[in-house]
C-alpha cells in the first residue's frame, strides 16, 4: 500500500510576489514579544543568523508573512531546496503556534519544530501543520524538511 501525498506547502503559487512592506517598529509576525526590527528583520537583512532551529523555524514564518521568497531559499538546505519559489500574493499568514522542539540549540546539529501556521486565503481560514527537521549547513540552521506524518 502507498503511503498518501503529503500535501504541499500552503502558500506556494506561480505568482510572483514582492516582499511586504512591515513597519520596523511592528510586532513581529513570529510571535516573539520584539518588534520585527529587532527581532525576525536581522535575519531576513542578513545582520545575524538564526541561532537555534525554532529561530529559524520562526524567521522562515515571518519571511512568509512578509513575501520574502529569497530569505526562505536561502536559509532552505540545497539538497531539497525547491528550484523556484513563489508565493501566494492573496495569502495573508495570521499566526504561529510551536507545538514542540527536539533539540536544534547552538549545541547541536540538528533539531525539530514542530508547529502550525495559521492563514487567511481569499477570506477563508486555514493553517499548516508540519514537524520540521533542519541541520546545521555551514555552521548555519537551514531548514531540511518535513518529517512524514505518523
Amino acid at each position: 500500500m502507498s503511503k498518501p501525498k503529503k500535501k504541499p506547502l500552503a502558500g506556494l503559487s506561480d505568482a510572483p510576489r514582492r516582499p511586504a512592506t512591515l513597519a520596523p517598529a511592528a510586532p513581529c509576525p513570529c510571535g516573539r514579544p520584539e518588534t520585527y526590527r529587532d527581532c525576525c528583520a536581522t535575519f531576513h537583512e542578513g545582520r545575524a543568523t538564526a541561532p537555534t532551529a525554532e529561530r529559524l523555524m520562526r524567521s522562515r514564518y515571518s519571511a512568509f508573512a512578509v513575501g520574502d521568497a529569497a530569505y526562505l531559499r536561502r536559509t532552505w538546505h540545497p539538497t531539497t531546496r525547491p528550484a523556484t519559489l513563489d508565493l501566494e500574493p492573496a495569502q495573508r499568514w495570521t499566526g504561529l503556534d510551536i507545538l514542540g522542539t527536539t533539540s536544534g540549540t547552538a549545541f547541536h546539529t540538528e533539531g525539530t519544530v514542530e508547529f502550525r501556521a495559521h492563514y487567511s486565503l481569499h477570506g477563508v481560514a486555514g493553517s499548516q501543520y508540519e514537524h520540521s527537521r533542519f541541520v546545521r549547513e555551514g555552521g548555519e540552521w537551514v531548514y531540511l524538511d518535513a518529517l512524514p506524518d505518523a
